[in-house]
């Protein structure tokens, strides 16, 4: 009895049965034979209403729902959940169905209706867009059920709860894959030029023949072996990349429902992907008031999982990012010369001005990649048209913004400090683009 309290509920279709009852019932009191038609419906939708309960009750699992579920969420993408539904009842069921979202989604009406014949079986798919990382909490899911009747509701809870951690974006590095390998995100205009210079990894020290590079003569092993011998080098292929993430309170800004933050997080996963399948080492590393999330620039299998893993965990403390923090660590931690591609956000000329020093000190021992954002709602500002005194100010406001924003591109490549200059939805084809053209030209 406990079990069908829990779960039985009245449908609003007896309410109104009801209704209809209570008024010739009413109506009985002027006329007698309303009176007597009204006492034999009661018993009539009494009656009706038990055998409904009954039919309801009588199969113990007349609806089954399968519920799956990746094994994991890509922020900012959509994911694809499925349902399978069965109705295992000897009659036409009519299903509500409300599926209990992760709070994070903020959806309290989410529900399906559906009709399903005796032992039909049903697939329903939808798709949920995640906005931030986390762990996300997919409840129950609820199915109320009626008979072709319906005057009594069935409540069944099916499915598990589970737990999902959103990840940044992986669902589109295969795309960028291609998009990179074909060469499709190749900006039109870039020029590919020779290499200057070269770069060697030291292999062996052999005896000299012929023809061998005086230059490369090792003076020390030579008078030991009392024989010339001279030091063999192989180009160096293998190129070190770290993605730098700036957690500071400049990264907070949301457009599109996701934060700075979180692009940049995406960002840094697809470029890891490409720098790895382009046989360099990639590395990350994620810096506020302090230097955190490191992961060594390497080469190895598990190291997209690594990358992955530490992405996941990224938050802010909301702080002012300290840069001479940064440097330090990295002059101490990054020994090899390097590309650095700082993923940070300069709203105006004096905000760069208090980390030039800083960006200006990493560019003498690596090379340097500024990846910033467009103000995407300043220009739908400077585009609108400007009716009221006000609405001028705020154009010419704007207008200042963005010549800001072109200055502080100039800025950096007087002191030859590489930028993109980005909207935050163009952010990781950009800056895959400023990448593979880098590494075209041969400059690190």
């Amino acid at each position: 009895m406990k079990h069908i309290y829990n779960t039985l509920f009245i449908h609003k279709r007896f309410f109104y049965a009801l209704a209809t009852i209570a008024i010739l019932f009413v109506v009985g009191f002027f006329a007698p034979v309303f009176f007597e038609i009204s006492k034999v419906l009661l018993f009539v939708l009494i009656i009706l209403t038990l055998v409904d309960i009954f039919i309801l009750y009588k199969t113990k699992n007349g609806i089954s729902v399968e519920r799956y579920l990746p094994e994991r969420l890509s922020n900012g993408d959509e994911n694809k959940i499925t349902l399978e539904l069965k109705n295992n009842y000897p009659f036409e069921a009519h299903l509500s169905l409300i599926e209990e979202l992760p709070f994070q989604f903020q959806k309290r009406d989410f529900f399906f209706d559906q009709k399903l014949k005796s032992q039909q079986q049903k697939t329903i798919y939808y798709n949920v867009s995640p906005k931030e990382r986390g762990v996300y909490l997919f409840g129950h899911v609820n199915v109320y059920t009626n008979s072709p009747l319906q005057l009594a509701t069935k409540k069944y809870i099916l499915s598990e709860e589970k737990e999902l951690k959103c990840y940044p974006s992986f669902l589109k590095l295969r795309d960028f894959n291609i998009q990179a390998f074909n060469n499709s995100t190749i900006s039109y205009g870039t020029k590919k030029v020779r290499r200057i210079g070269h770069s060697l990894e030291f292999e062996q020290i052999k005896e000299y023949v012929a023809g061998d590079d005086f230059r490369t003569v090792n003076w020390k092993a030579s008078a030991k072996r009392n024989q010339l011998m001279v030091n063999q080098y192989v180009e160096e292929k293998s190129q070190t990349v770290y993605a730098i993430i700036d957690k500071g309170r400049a990264m907070q800004m949301q457009f599109n429902g996701l934060s700075l933050l979180d692009y940049a997080v995406n960002a840094t996963l697809a470029i890891s992907n490409i720098i790895l399948r382009k046989q360099d080492k990639a590395g990350m590393l994620s810096f506020s008031t302090k230097l955190e999330d490191w992961v060594v620039a390497e080469r190895r299998n598990s190291q997209m999982s690594l990358i992955s893993e530490a992405l996941h965990t990224i938050k802010t403390n909301f702080s002012e990012s300290d840069f001479g923090t940064l440097y330090a660590v990295v002059k101490r931690k990054i020994t090899h010369r390097s590309l650095l591609i700082l993923f940070s956000n300069f709203e105006t000329i004096d905000a760069l001005n208090r980390q030039l020093p800083y960006l200006r000190a990493l560019a003498k021992n690596h090379l340097v990649l500024v990846v910033f954002f467009k103000n995407t709602e300043l220009d739908t500002l400077i585009n609108a048209k400007a009716e009221t005194i006000q609405e001028v100010y705020d154009t010419i406001i704007a207008e200042k913004f963005m010549y800001e924003k072109k200055q502080i591109v100039n800025e950096l490549k007087k002191y030859g400090i590489q930028s993109v200059l980005t909207k935050p939805e163009d952010l990781t084809g950009d800056t895959i683009n400023k990448y593979l053209e880098l590494k075209s030209r041969g400059i690190f």
